[in-house]
């Protein structure tokens, strides 16, 4: 039996990269940006919220790259329509790295601990450590004082992704069979 290429493409990537994904990942991407810029706490160093949502659902439907790209287009499309301060291609990179890692860890295999993986390390890596020196190196503020300015951020956002997160897989069947690709 011969494939042809988009058959080809779709078997080797893992994701049919049609329409309705796209639809999907379009809606989530817009979700992420409200979800990001107006209803999120947002300080200079601080950001609290549930934009994490979309990126965690495009990752558990779609796998890393698609996860990462909604991730990265939010952070990017958001800075430029709706900014909260100076944009900085750094966030833009967590964020790309963030959707890859929900996705690494989320894509077909929810369970406790590949959700706690996968918080530990976009929480206390990504968003306390990397972050963190986004911050520093943007607005020239000393590393460590503000490390531990972020730290109890990052404890509290801990905990509510990871309930979050298990509460999302938890969804009744015929509710993710609709959703589902």
């Amino acid at each position: 039996m011969q494939l042809n290429n988009t058959q080809q493409n779709e078997k080797r990537e893992g994701t049919p990269w049609n329409t309705r994904t796209l639809a999907i990942l379009g809606i989530l991407l817009a979700l992420e940006i409200v979800l990001s810029r107006f209803l999120s706490i947002s300080a200079w160093n601080i950001k609290i919220g549930f934009s994490f949502v979309p990126i965690v659902i495009a990752a558990m439907l779609f796998g890393p790259v698609p996860a990462a790209t909604v991730a990265a287009l939010g952070d990017f499309v958001g800075a430029i329509l709706f900014p909260i301060g100076p944009y900085f291609p750094g966030f833009t990179c967590t964020a790309f790295l963030t959707g890859l890692v929900f996705g690494y860890f989320l894509y077909k295999k929810q369970g406790v601990a590949n959700t706690a993986a996968a918080v530990l390390l976009v929480q206390f890596v990504l968003g306390l450590l990397l972050n963190t020196y986004w911050i520093h190196v943007l607005y020239h503020s000393p590393f460590v004082p503000l490390l531990a300015t972020r730290v109890v951020q990052a404890a509290l956002l801990t905990v509510v992704q990871f309930v979050t997160i298990r509460a999302l897989t938890r969804l009744p069947s015929r509710v993710q069979g609709q959703v589902t690709v």
